[in-house]
Formats: structure tokens, C-alpha cells, sequence
């Protein structure tokens, strides 16, 4: 199935997923996400001792890397969505909108995705920016490393949602239809 600006004829809703709505839903994503984090961080721990981040010749450089650290963080989040926006051009051709709830910030489309198409939506952010986070954490001071890789725990446990989706939506039929509109995601397949 292609993707398209309308449903098709002859397709009806099986799936929605609304983290704001569905509060058990989401309380098991964002528990997903802080097994993901503290995961994370007891590697990062075994492979660069946290006190590095510490270790400087003055008294300020800790403050300058949590500024540099939160700064990244936060223009992580906005590079996230982009991606994500941007595979959602790539695959409609629909300007995407971005916006942030209370609890999340999202891309969304009015569009309809295949299944193939929505999961590579799904996970290019996580894929591209791990990949960019990783190979700075490799090439920068050791002194630094804490500060790149809290962004790359941000980047893979905040991805719980987007893994979710994907790993449930490798169970459904082939011809689905997925609609984004960035808050909330309906799925739809062919009626029998």
C-alpha cells in the first residue's frame, strides 16, 4: 500500500495510540524509558567513570558542561522532531507541524503512512542521532564524554515511545495504514 493524503476506501480503524489519553499506556512507555536511562547510564559509567566530568584544571568547567549539556539536550529535542518531520515530507509530500504538549514534543502529518514508511518514521531520529552522539563521544576528550552521551541516553530512552509503536506495529498486517497527527496515532487496515 502507498501512502496517501485520504483513507482509502474500504479501510477501518483497529489501533489507537494516545499516550495523554491512555494513562496505563503511557505510564508503561515512561517506565520503558527510565529502565532504558538507568540502563544507560551504568554503561556509560563502565566506560567512562562519571567523575570525569569533574576532573578540570578550573573551578567552573562543570558549569560550563551542564550548560553545554542541557543547551544540547534541548536542541536535541528539537532535531528529533525535525527528523522525524522530515522522513514525514519525504514519504507524503505534506508539510509536517510540530508543536509541544505537556509532556512531550511531537512532529505530526495528516497523511496516511504504510507500515514500512511509518517505521522507518518512527526510528530515524533515534538512528541518526545515535550514530552522530556516538561517534562524538568516541572523538571527544574524555572529559567531555558525560556531557555528549547524557544526550545519547536522552536520545535512546526517549525513544521508549517510538520503539514501542514500532515493535507493535511489526505485528499487524502488512497493509495498515498509520495517521500521525503528532499527540495521538490511529491505524487503520483493510475490513475483511
Amino acid at each position: 500500500m502507498e501512502n496517501s493524503l485520504s483513507l482509502p476506501e474500504g479501510y477501518g480503524k483497529i489501533l489507537e495510540i494516545d499516550l495523554q489519553k491512555n494513562k496505563k499506556l503511557m505510564l508503561l512507555v515512561n517506565g520503558i524509558a527510565l529502565v532504558l536511562m538507568l540502563a544507560l547510564a551504568a554503561l556509560g559509567a563502565y566506560i567512562v567513570p562519571i567523575d570525569t566530568f569533574f576532573d578540570n584544571e578550573v573551578w567552573y568547567m562543570p558549569l560550563i558542561k551542564l550548560a553545554v549539556m542541557m543547551g544540547g539536550y534541548v536542541a536535541y529535542i528539537v532535531l528529533h522532531e525535525l527528523v522525524h518531520g522530515i522522513f514525514m515530507k519525504h514519504f507524503s509530500g505534506v508539510k509536517p507541524k510540530y508543536g509541544f504538549t505537556l509532556m512531550y514534543a511531537y512532529a505530526g502529518s495528516e497523511a496516511y503512512f504504510n507500515k514500512q514508511s511509518y517505521i522507518i518514521i518512527a526510528l530515524a531520529p533515534v538512528v541518526i542521532w545515535g550514530a552522530v552522539l556516538g561517534v562524538l563521544c568516541a572523538v571527544l576528550p574524555q572529559g567531555w564524554f558525560w556531557v555528549v552521551y547524557f544526550i545519547q541516553i536522552g536520545n535512546l530512552s526517549g525513544a521508549a515511545g517510538d520503539f514501542y509503536v514500532t515493535l507493535k506495529f511489526l505485528k499487524l498486517p502488512k497493509d495498515i495504514l498509520v495517521n500521525d497527527t503528532g499527540v495521538a496515532m490511529t491505524v487503520y487496515a483493510k475490513n475483511n
